[in-house]
């Protein structure tokens, strides 16, 4: 008589890094929109500065100091010059990101950010040439129909928020494109938490002129708001610490489960977002809305396994 093989039982620890991951991914997101909108804090690109700095504050401690991950150092100026220009496409996507929490709901925000892969696909075929199977290709027809009923059905909808969700997508796909162009050869490529080290400080110097000038007197703004209610200094520790977990927490459940645990994972994610936002902040969703996000989920699901099947 056979035995029949048994499947092992996921680890505690790896369970615990994927729910530390959705806190903090789902986190971050809510207490962004909480703050550029039911707060009243409205300076997306000073909370993003916030974000980048404590990224490089919390990446040289982790990976310095408590060698969380091995050092990788960057070996040329014409790696460093590439880290850079994807340090401000990285910049630029989560600024935009931050603009469109003032203005749409975070359910149609994650609906709009599902598109990624369509993204993705696009940059890939026209700037590296790679070619998808048709069917793959097929796949993101209902990824992009799904945004359009969506849009529809959006009681909130605000098309500079929609532009501004759109470009941050876009550019998300560009940096990770981008990044398979740039850091392509065996010696240029940096685990996710040393390339963090490297892009956050550059982050930093590419926005702090840009809060400057676009967000005029913000930090004095910030210190009048803080008097006034302190809890805001905490709101802002509190979310830019999440802004470094997320990344952190990214890294340790990509190390520990597969590819397609993590495209899985990430679909899921976005969906729990979506109903727990709108349990938090009660915004009006309608039907076509839902059915709209449901079929965008549905596509991205479709093409991960196109993409898996295929390549």
């Amino acid at each position: 008589m056979t035995q029949q093989p048994t499947t092992a039982p996921i680890p505690w620890t790896t369970i615990g890094m994927v729910v530390a991951w959705y806190g903090s991914n789902i986190g971050v997101l809510l207490l962004n929109k909480y703050l550029l909108t039911n707060y009243g804090f409205k300076y997306p690109i000073f909370l993003t500065l916030c974000h980048m700095t404590a990224c490089t504050l919390f990446s040289y401690i982790a990976i310095a100091l408590m060698k969380v991950v091995p050092l990788q150092t960057v070996k040329s100026k014409v790696q460093f010059a590439k880290i850079s220009g994807l340090s401000v496409v990285f910049c630029f996507s989560v600024v935009c990101g931050n603009v469109s929490l003032r203005y749409l709901p975070v359910s149609f925000n994650q609906a709009i950010g599902a598109t990624t892969p369509f993204f993705t696909a696009v940059f890939a075929f026209f700037i590296i040439k790679k070619r998808e199977a048709w069917l793959t290709y097929t796949t993101l027809i209902p990824v992009v129909t799904g945004v359009i009923i969506a849009s529809g059905g959006e009681p909130s909808f605000h098309l500079f928020g929609f532009i501004m969700c759109i470009t941050a997508t876009a550019a998300r796909a560009f940096k990770s494109v981008l990044q398979e162009i740039l850091l392509s050869s065996e010696g240029e490529r940096l685990n996710s938490m040393n390339l963090l080290l490297y892009m956050a400080p550059i982050a930093v110097t590419c926005l702090l002129p840009a809060t400057l000038i676009m967000e005029e007197n913000v930090v004095g703004i910030t210190i009048d708001l803080a008097r006034k209610d302190v809890k805001l200094i905490w709101y802002l520790f509190f979310n830019s610490s999440l802004a470094y977990f997320v990344n952190l927490t990214n890294f340790l459940v990509t190390k520990h489960t597969s590819a397609l645990t993590l495209q899985v994972l990430g679909n899921a994610k976005g969906a729990v977002a979506v109903v727990v936002s709108i349990l938090m902040f009660k915004n009006p969703v309608s039907l076509m809305g839902m059915v709209g996000y449901a079929l965008t989920v549905l596509g991205v699901i479709l093409y991960s396994e196109a993409k898996k099947r295929y390549s």
